[in-house]
C-alpha cells in the first residue's frame, strides 16, 4: 500500500511517523524538499519530492500512483486534490473543515468507489468522534440529549504562561486571530443567539477545568450546523466553544475595539508604533498609553493595557514594515514575542457538557474530558490533529472503514475503530455519566 502526503508542516510529523512504523510506503510532496526529507529520517519505506499546487501535472501522476492521499495543504487546494482523487479512483484525507465545493463531490466520489474523509483532527475530528459516542449511547437508551456544550483549546501548559496575553502560539498566529474576527452563532435555551464579530468576545463563559484552574470560553463560529450533523432535535442548547486562559476574551475584545485586526492596507513608512497607535486613535503620540486606557474605559493597570504596552504597541521601536494591516503589524509582533519555544509543553483540552433526558424522565449530566500534554517527540496539538488522520489512512488500507463519498467521522462505522486505537496511543476522553443536573 502506497500513501501520499502533500504537505509538511507542523502537524505532519507523528502522521508520518505513524505510517512509516506500520511499514506503509510514503511519499512526502512538499514544497520545502528538507522539510519532507527529514519527516522520512532514515526509513526505507518513504521519499520526499519536492513539488507545489502549481505543478498539476505531477500531482496527477502521484495520485494515480498511491492508494490514498492525505491533503495537509491549505484548505483552498483541497477541492482540486478531490477532484484528481475522484478521477484515479483513489480514497483522501484531510483534517480540514468540509466546504460546500467539496460536499458537491459526495456523489462523484460514490460512484467511482471512494471515500473523502475531512474533519478527521482534533477541532474538527476527536471532538465529533468524542461527541458521537456518547449521542449515540445515550438514543440507544432511548434518551434526549437536551443541552450539548462542546469545548475545546490548544494553548500552551501552565508553566509556560509568562505573559499577559497568557498565550503562546504552536503555529502562526494569523490563523488565530483571524478566528477572532469571526461572528458566532448558537442556541441556547430554545433562542437563537447571534453575536457579530464586535461581540465575540464581550461576555465569556467561566469554566473550572481540572488539573488546569479557571478557563475563559468564547463562543466557536456557526454551533447551529451542529443540530443537524449530530442529529440533536432535541436540543434546547447548542454551544461550541474555544477554550483560553483569564484575560485572553478583555485583551482581544480592547484590540477589536481600537480596530487592531482591520485588513485595510495602510502607509507605516518612518512610524512608531506609538506613532501608529497615535494616527488609530486621532490623538497626538505623547501619552498614548493614557490616552488607549481612556479610550477603552480601562484602568492603566487593566489587563489589555498591560498586554499591548508588552507587546509593544506603545513604544518608540519603528513599525518593520513599510506597508500592511492592522492585523499585518499586530500579528508580526505576535510572531516575534508570543511563539512556543521549541523545549516547551504545549496541551490540549476539550470538554464536552450533555444535559440528557433518560427514557424514564429523569435528568442527567453527562461530562467527557481530555487533557493532553506534548510528548518529548511532538507537541500535543500536532499530535492530536495527525494522529486520527493516520489512524484513518490505516482504516480505510486494511478495509475497517469501508464508508464511501464524503464524509466527515460522525458514524459509528468511522469513529469506532478510530477511537479505540487513539486510546491506545494515549489520546482518550475521561467519560463521567449520572452527574446531578445543577454540576
Amino acid at each position: 500500500m502506497k500513501v501520499l502526503l502533500l504537505g509538511a508542516g507542523m502537524v505532519a510529523k507523528p502522521l508520518a511517523d505513524y505510517i512509516l512504523n506500520n511499514q506503509i510506503e510514503l511519499t512526502i510532496a512538499s514544497r520545502t524538499l528538507a522539510k519532507a526529507e527529514k519527516l522520512i529520517g532514515n526509513h526505507t519505506n518513504g521519499k520526499a519530492l519536492q513539488w507545489t499546487i502549481d505543478d498539476l501535472n505531477q500531482l496527477d501522476e502521484l495520485i494515480a500512483s498511491h492508494d490514498l492521499t492525505v491533503s495537509l495543504l491549505p484548505y483552498a487546494h483541497h477541492v482540486t486534490v478531490a477532484k484528481l482523487c475522484i478521477k484515479h479512483k483513489k480514497n483522501m484525507v484531510t483534517t480540514s473543515y468540509v466546504s460546500e465545493e467539496m460536499k458537491a463531490l459526495d456523489a462523484e466520489a460514490k460512484n467511482v468507489g471512494i471515500i473523502i474523509l475531512n474533519e478527521i483532527g482534533v477541532d474538527p475530528g476527536f471532538d465529533h468522534m468524542t461527541a458521537m459516542r456518547i449521542i449515540d449511547k445515550v438514543k440507544e437508551k432511548g434518551g434526549k440529549i437536551k443541552e450539548f456544550y462542546s469545548l475545546c483549546g490548544a494553548l500552551a501548559a501552565p508553566e509556560e504562561i509568562d505573559n499577559p496575553f497568557k498565550y503562546k502560539f504552536s503555529w502562526s498566529p494569523k490563523g488565530v486571530i483571524m478566528a477572532g474576527n469571526n461572528g458566532a452563532k448558537y442556541l441556547k435555551d430554545g433562542e437563537i443567539v447571534e453575536l457579530p464579530t464586535e461581540k465575540l468576545f464581550k461576555d465569556p463563559l467561566k469554566i473550572d477545568f481540572p488539573e488546569v484552574g479557571e478557563m475563559e470560553v468564547y463562543p466557536n463560529r456557526n454551533s447551529l450546523a451542529y443540530i443537524d450533523i449530530y442529529g440533536l432535535k432535541d436540543v434546547t442548547t447548542m454551544y461550541r466553544g474555544t477554550f483560553r486562559y483569564p484575560d485572553w476574551c478583555e485583551i482581544m475584545d480592547a484590540m477589536k475595539t481600537l480596530d487592531l485586526f482591520t485588513y485595510e492596507k495602510q502607509n507605516f513608512a518612518g512610524k512608531t508604533y506609538k506613532k501608529v497607535m497615535a494616527r488609530q486613535l486621532e490623538v497626538y503620540p505623547a501619552n498614548i498609553k493614557e490616552k488607549v486606557a481612556e479610550r477603552l474605559r480601562l484602568p492603566i493597570d487593566s489587563p489589555a493595557i498591560r498586554a499591548m504596552e508588552w507587546l509593544g504597541l506603545f513604544s518608540d521601536y519603528m513599525v518593520a514594515m513599510d506597508e500592511g494591516s492592522n492585523f499585518d503589524l499586530v500579528t508580526y509582533l505576535m510572531l516575534k514575542k508570543m511563539m512556543l519555544p521549541e523545549d516547551a509543553r504545549d496541551m490540549v483540552i476539550m470538554l464536552h457538557s450533555f444535559l440528557i433526558e433518560n427514557a424514564d424522565g429523569s435528568k442527567e449530566v453527562i461530562k467527557s474530558r481530555l487533557l493532553d500534554f506534548a510528548t518529548k517527540e511532538d507537541t500535543s496539538i500536532s499530535r492530536t490533529v495527525a494522529l486520527p488522520a493516520a489512524i484513518a489512512v490505516r482504516m480505510i488500507l486494511d478495509g475497517k472503514i469501508t464508508d464511501k463519498g464524503v464524509h466527515i467521522p460522525v458514524s459509528k462505522s468511522i469513529y469506532e475503530p478510530i477511537l479505540t486505537e487513539l486510546e491506545k496511543l494515549g489520546i482518550a476522553m475521561k467519560e463521567e455519566w449520572g452527574l446531578p443536573i445543577n454540576n
